[in-house]
């Protein structure tokens, strides 16, 4: 029995230890992933194609809409209509208010959609939500502050300086951009990948307990739900709507993770943030996938 006991005490040190390198392990993944998928946006882009897209005033007009408006009011009322506990809703609020899901260009390509678009939005969307979450966020919730500039230097450092590098190496050398590109795309690739299981992995114990509380269909709804308003109005090609239908269905998981550990000691927060991120992607990478084969069979 001792033995037994000595055995069980070791087994859960090492699951300890385990989960406590997977927490380490965890933002460096989403690092690597961030650095290298928005480079490698860059080396297959010039500053031009990014522009013209975002000089379309009605759908830069919609998606500020969509994505400041209408899906902060969906998180809002899928709460509400589910009557979920405060802290799940707070998460889904959370969420609500952070645009700009910086893997959304990945996915873009998948569905075969506008990529210049795709990363022109996601730069847009991201510098809307630093200035948007600080002011609107306290009004809703009492107590809650925004770190602004700990966001714009996220924002700075691994999305706009990778992207910024990637444009200038394929301005001034677009032989060696075009051989880079692969490689940091399946870096890319293979970082998300991993991330996913280890942000899985790390909070199974936690989206479990949640999952008979709404969260699971509360994530599923309001995935949809904004989707469907990004793609309902604003564009009127496919490589657009379906832009412009992951750029609200997709949220961005680091900020809203970034803000709930920063104001909320209720760890149901960030497991909302978490549990509809996982939905988001098991609703709309599929989804995309069949957008993109359709799209290629036309």
């Amino acid at each position: 029995m001792a033995g037994r006991g000595r055995k069980d005490h070791g087994s859960a040190d090492g699951s300890a230890r385990v989960i406590e390198f997977l927490h380490t392990l965890e933002p460096w993944l989403i690092e690597v992933f961030l650095i290298s998928n928005m480079a490698a946006m860059g080396l297959g882009l010039t500053l031009r194609q990014m522009r013209v897209p975002l000089g379309n005033l009605h759908l830069v007009a919609y998606a500020t809409i969509t994505n400041f408006i209408l899906v902060p009011l969906l998180a809002v009322g899928v709460s509400r209509v589910l009557d979920l506990a405060p802290s799940l809703a707070t998460g889904l609020l959370l969420l609500g208010l952070s645009a700009g899901a910086p893997f959304m260009p990945k996915v873009a390509a998948i569905a075969k959609g506008d990529i210049a678009l795709s990363v022109g939005l996601v730069v847009l969307l991201m510098v809307g939500t630093t200035a948007f979450m600080p002011v609107v966020l306290p009004q809703l919730v009492e107590g809650a502050q925004v770190d602004s500039l700990r966001i714009a230097r996220f924002l700075v450092l691994l999305m706009l300086v990778p992207l910024a590098g990637g444009l200038v190496l394929r301005a001034r050398s677009p032989v060696f951009a075009r051989k880079l590109r692969p490689i940091l795309e399946r870096v890319s690739t293979g970082s998300l990948l991993a991330a996913i299981v280890v942000v899985m992995t790390v909070n199974l114990e936690a989206v479990v307990r949640v999952s008979g509380s709404g969260a699971i269909a509360a994530g599923l709804l309001f995935t949809i739900l904004s989707a469907l308003a990004g793609w309902s109005f604003g564009a009127r090609g496919v490589a657009q709507r379906s832009v412009l239908s992951l750029a609200s269905g997709f949220r961005n998981v680091p900020v809203a993770l970034i803000v709930s550990l920063q104001n909320f000691e209720d760890p149901d927060v960030a497991v909302m943030v978490i549990v509809t991120t996982f939905v988001a992607l098991l609703v709309l990478v599929p989804a995309a996938w069949i957008a993109g084969l359709r799209t290629s069979d036309a």
